[in-house]
């Protein structure tokens, strides 16, 4: 059941006050993407310093857009490595996501850059042998790049419970959007398709480089002809 309490036209909702005490993290974050705004209706990716958020980087992470409904990790805090048992940065956000979830997440990922939108969802992990049970939260603030586009986007992943086992894998629970309004989303630049393929195989940092053939070798010098030495000895 939801409470609120209202006090001078203002309504606080108990259950997100309860959620903000149990995932502090997210909301330092949050809070940290509004003063960064400062009135206008997104903040650039270039303004965001980690010493602004220092005692969440371990949570935190920066989302790059390759692709409509895909992004990728261009940074990412210890924690995620931690969920996922290995480095993340360069792997598409939906790695952490059931098979099941990910066509949800692809919906979600959408939103934030063509809205733009906020979005926070709550998450759980999936259970099993040496795999705890773990409550998640999950938020994406969008971000506009040095082109002006919005392509770019600041988060912050929290869980409570064990790790165990990695990778964990969420399944989403519920997702609360917000529209961010005075914004004419610019489109974003085409990625090349061998940074899409990458990020489809869920693929490690930035795609290799197209493969090139060697230029061919020089022809071999040409041998003098033979000639004819005469001897008078």
């Amino acid at each position: 059941m939801s409470l609120t309490f209202q006090s001078e036209a203002n309504v606080i909702s108990l259950t997100r006050a309860r959620m903000d005490m149990r995932f502090p993290v997210i909301t330092e974050v949050h809070a940290y993407w509004e003063a960064l705004r400062n009135g206008r209706p997104l903040p650039l990716r270039s303004e965001v310093d980690p010493r602004g958020i220092e005692r969440a980087l371990e949570n935190a992470f920066v989302l790059e857009r390759i692709a409509p409904g895909m992004a990728r990790f261009r940074l990412a805090g210890m924690h995620l490595n931690d969920l996922m048992g290995m480095e993340v940065r360069g792997m598409p956000l939906t790695a952490f996501f059931t098979p099941k979830a990910r066509e949800e997440m692809t919906r979600v990922l959408e939103a934030v850059f063509s809205g733009p939108e906020i979005v926070e969802l709550t998450l759980s992990a999936e259970v099993g042998i040496g795999k705890p049970a773990i409550e998640g939260k999950l938020l994406i603030l969008p971000l506009r790049s040095d082109l002006g586009d919005v392509t770019r986007a600041l988060g912050c992943f929290a869980t409570i419970g064990a790790v165990g086992r990695s990778p964990r894998r969420f399944e989403i629970t519920s997702v609360k959007t917000t529209k961010i309004r005075g914004v004419e989303p610019k489109p974003a630049a085409k990625a090349p398709e061998t940074e899409v393929r990458s990020a489809r195989q869920g693929g490690f940092k930035e795609a290799p480089a197209a493969y090139a053939e060697a230029p061919a070798a020089p022809p071999p010098a040409k041998r003098p002809a033979l000639r004819l030495v005469k001897s008078d000895e």
